[in-house]
């Protein structure tokens, strides 16, 4: 008798279903195993390259920081909001400009968008912007000031969860209306309407503009994408820290853990990784079926 009670091999073992054998439904011969494949197909990540590619999650958790930084220096008024239209409006003239240059030729005739086009949107989003800042500036007045808190916390996390960091051009609807969401509940508690359209309007530069600016330099200029993100990082800490040094340091180490320590867990844990395929696995049909369809 063979394994788990099969007579010998005077009858050979078939591997069919439609044929009766002598032999248990769960038996297997010894040439079982001989198709087993280990970890097939599996990436090998390099350290440098993982963490280069965590900077855009630590330059974007660095953006969130700088926002803040920026509503609490209007809020105790060591900031006024035409110093910060001002700067904002210089920001979005060279990042467009920037923009522009690292558009190749054959994507800028794919793109239908002319420059009219965007200014053309620009203007109306302003428009807007500043016609209903009167009202957004009132908007969560019967609001206690620590629920408005909370929920501008919640919503920038869920900005922070949902951001599409893959392929950030543009930023997800999730997270990005998250992030106005919690920009307008901020903006609410300013001294001002000018002060909430100003914050609105930074919402904007830092929440879509930016990461646009930014995964079109991680395509055409990588080298300039990580000094980039290295810099955004630092002005957050910076920005943070000149307010309160617990948040800066709570900061660099999330920056820390997310861009260095990350990285160098899941290249180790990447080395104990153990697949295994054989015939077991479900079949796949590599063969086209498309004409079929038809």
């Amino acid at each position: 008798m063979g394994p788990d009670g099969a007579p010998g091999q005077a009858v050979p073992w078939r591997k069919v279903l439609w044929e009766r054998q002598p032999f248990p439904d769960n038996y297997v011969d010894h040439r079982f195993l001989e198709e087993l494949r280990r970890n097939e197909g599996i990436r090998q990540y390099r350290y440098w390259a993982v963490v280069k590619e965590a900077g855009f999650v630590g330059q974007q958790l660095s953006c969130v920081a700088i926002f803040i930084t920026f509503w609490l220096y209007m809020e105790e008024g060591l900031l006024t909001p035409e110093t910060l239209l001002w700067t904002s409006l210089l920001c979005v003239l060279l990042g467009y400009g920037l923009h522009q240059a690292l558009t190749s030729q054959t994507e800028s005739c794919s793109e239908p968008r002319t420059r009219l086009a965007d200014l053309q949107s620009a203007a109306i989003f302003l428009s807007f912007t500043f016609g209903f800042s009167p009202v957004l500036k009132t908007l969560t007045e019967s609001v206690s000031t620590d629920t408005v808190y909370a929920m501008s916390a919640v919503m920038l996390l869920a900005h922070l969860l949902s951001f599409p960091y893959s392929q950030p051009s543009p930023p997800g609807s999730l997270s990005l209306n998250a992030a106005l969401f919690a920009s307008v509940c901020l903006a609410s508690r300013l001294p001002g309407a000018l002060h909430t359209f100003a914050m609105l309007s930074c919402a904007l530069l830092v929440f879509a503009l930016w990461p646009c600016l930014l995964q079109r330099m991680r395509e055409n200029a990588p080298h300039q994408f990580t000094g980039m993100c290295v810099g955004v990082c630092i002005a957050g800490v910076g920005g943070l820290g000149s307010q309160t040094l617990g948040g800066a340091v709570l900061l660099s180490l999330a920056l820390v853990s997310v861009t260095l320590l990350c990285p160098l867990l899941l290249v180790w844990l990447q080395r104990h990784k153990d697949n295994i395929h054989g015939p077991w696995d479900e079949a796949e049909i590599h063969e086209d079926l498309s004409r079929f369809l038809h």
